[in-house]
């Protein structure tokens, strides 16, 4: 590395303390009732992989705050989105949370309204229809929907800005090279949190607590273990501008494959990636507010949140990999997943940590520290919204 390239380089660290969210937005009902209306209901939200619907009648039915949204596979293969709810008297139409349809009609289970799976209403069954009636003006209430490399998204906005594509983080890692789109789940890990969505978010963006939290996985990322993400936290990091070992360039500790307790890789690993996608060891795409995906050599990962009230949380995350891993005779899934889910475990933990200390009443914000930039990053990323929902009308 030059000396003009140190020069030019910056430190990410935060030039001055800043101020967090106040206290009451992680706790508030009212505050909670803000983030649905100025993010949960206008960003574009991961709900499943089209892996999930690959069969024409496939349905399921997801919860975003008050709303209920539901994703089918209509007759000819095209994936659809609608508010479940019939435009009689609002009953729920889909009363499970998934299957198949078994006819080609969404049928209202309270007065019989049906619907043909693009959203119009075809039938309903009573004596005599009111005079200027007309079934084109009651068709099911659509939601946008958008796929993004075999993931599927929704938006509730009643005109939604781009698509899930273009809502991805700024500084996501470019996943072309994984082929996201033909992986299968080799399995599922689903987890309640008592904590407020942005806590886990906020969890995610800092390495100030790896070392006391994440034992394994700071010997496995020797960069974590000394509480950094990336080389450029450290404000010395110049001094160490031409060392190239794991602790200060980042990447797997020497011998590490991938993310898994021994730090082995499965023997079926993806063929086009970079060099230095294989050597950094774990590259991020987040598109928040309600997930991230990160690929590995041999397995890629991705975590679903879903906001349950003030306090609540739900956590999914699924471990992908290519079909011919799963199928390979005595393939160690479990190195991959066990400790994977591990660092969840932690995560979770210490979030709901987090979550109960935020009730002291003289505790009204806290204060982030240089290393935690990413952290107001996200606490702008909020505000922001916050301030685009009340200017509108």
């Amino acid at each position: 590395m030059t000396p003009e390239s140190v020069k030019s380089d910056p430190y990410n660290g935060l030039p001055s303390a800043e101020p967090t969210l106040p206290s009451s937005a992680y706790w508030d009902p009212a505050e909670y009732q803000r983030d649905l209306e100025a993010i949960w209901y206008r960003d574009w939200i991961m709900v499943c992989r089209e892996a999930d619907l690959s069969q024409p009648l496939a349905y399921r039915v997801f919860t975003i705050g008050s709303q209920q949204v539901l994703v089918l596979r209509d007759e000819h293969g095209e994936l659809r989105a609608f508010h479940n709810t019939c435009r009689h008297r609002g009953s729920q139409l889909c009363r499970g949370s998934e299957g198949r349809l078994k006819a080609r009609l969404l049928t209202c289970p309270y007065h019989a309204w049906s619907y043909s799976l693009r959203g119009d209403l075809v039938r309903v069954p009573s004596k005599s229809l009111p005079e200027g009636f007309d079934k084109a003006d009651y068709p099911l209430y659509p939601v946008a929907l958008s796929l993004w490399r075999g993931f599927v998204f929704v938006n509730l906005s009643p005109e939604p800005a781009g698509t899930a594509a273009h809502a991805l983080d700024r500084d996501s890692a470019d996943l072309t090279n994984w082929p996201l789109e033909g992986l299968v789940t080799g399995h599922v890990f689903t987890k309640v949190m008592a904590c407020n969505w942005k806590i886990f978010w906020e969890n995610f963006n800092e390495c100030l607590h790896c070392p006391g939290v994440h034992k394994h996985l700071s010997a496995l990322v020797p960069i974590y273990g000394r509480g950094l993400m990336a080389r450029h936290d450290d404000p010395q990091w110049a001094l160490h501008a031409d060392n190239d070992e794991p602790q200060y360039a980042g990447g797997l500790r020497a011998g590490a494959q991938t993310w898994s307790h021994d730090g082995r890789a499965l023997r079926h690993t993806f063929n086009g990636l970079s060099e230095r996608e294989r050597t950094a060891g774990q590259s991020y795409a987040m598109n928040l507010p309600s997930m991230f995906v990160v690929g590995h050599v041999d397995y890629v990962r991705t975590v679903r949140l879903v906001p349950l009230g003030p306090e609540l949380t739900e956590l999914t995350a699924e471990w992908l990999f290519l079909p011919e891993a799963l199928e390979e005779p005595g393939a160690d899934l479990d190195n991959i997943v066990a400790f994977g889910t591990t660092v969840l475990e932690e995560d979770a933990a210490v979030c709901e940590i987090n979550q109960r200390g935020l009730h002291a009443r003289p505790h009204r914000a806290g204060v982030l520290m240089p290393e935690e930039y990413d952290l107001h990053r996200f606490h702008e990323w909020v505000r922001a919204a916050h301030r685009r929902a009340a200017a509108s009308p």
